[in-house]
């Protein structure tokens, strides 16, 4: 589990081929205090188990499910990307809950200015816009954000600056493709309803 509150942006340093899937090799400093072999860092909302570390690198392994669900077919030698630790008991949840379990693929399709906030507007599989309310939580790349509107099939939320400087989503352009985590609250009453 997880807060949403991005605790430091890394880079991909490597990428090796594997059967099936991918080793990342990801730079990396603030999340690697603790960490161990197995434990679970969320990179661009995605939950993944730390298989190798060494100074200030972390690997991971990705299988083809993930690469299927996810945005991180984008990912190269360079890329920037959100990390967080999976929180620990006792700590503070300044976010929202988020399991790391990517819902699906989201793309910006407007980005406007306003005043000290950026609006950004995504659009969305319309089947996942069904576990969406205004002013309820989302996360997107793993930032826990606040929805400020739905529509039928996309949303929009508005960053302020901190979130802009301390994520890489403001570094995203229209266009660009972002893993989106939809409240797993609402799919579990759904389930309960028998829908």
């Amino acid at each position: 589990m997880f807060s949403g509150i991005i605790e430091e942006i890394g880079r991909i340093q490597s990428i090796t081929a594997i059967p099936l899937g991918f080793r990342f090799d990801i730079h990396a400093k603030k999340v690697l205090r603790g960490t161990r072999i197995g434990d679970s860092i969320a990179v661009e909302a995605i939950c993944l188990t730390v298989v190798k570390q060494r100074f200030w690198l972390f690997s991971v392994d990705v299988m083809k499910e993930t690469i299927d669900r996810t945005a991180l077919k984008q990912w190269q030698v360079g890329t920037k990307v959100n990390l967080q630790r999976a929180l620990a008991s006792g700590e503070r949840n300044g976010g929202h809950q988020v399991q790391g379990h990517v819902d699906g693929v989201g793309s910006i399709i407007e980005k406007t200015e306003e005043g000290i906030a950026t609006r950004l507007r995504f659009a969305i599989d319309a089947k996942l816009t069904t576990y969406m309310i205004q002013k309820g939580s989302i996360a997107i790349d793993g930032i826990s954000l606040t929805l400020t509107d739905v529509q039928a099939d996309n949303f929009e939320v508005s960053l302020i600056p901190h979130t802009k400087v301390a994520t890489t989503i403001y570094q995203k352009k229209v266009g660009d493709a972002v893993n989106i985590e939809v409240d797993y609250l609402a799919k579990y009453i759904e389930k309960m309803m028998g829908k």
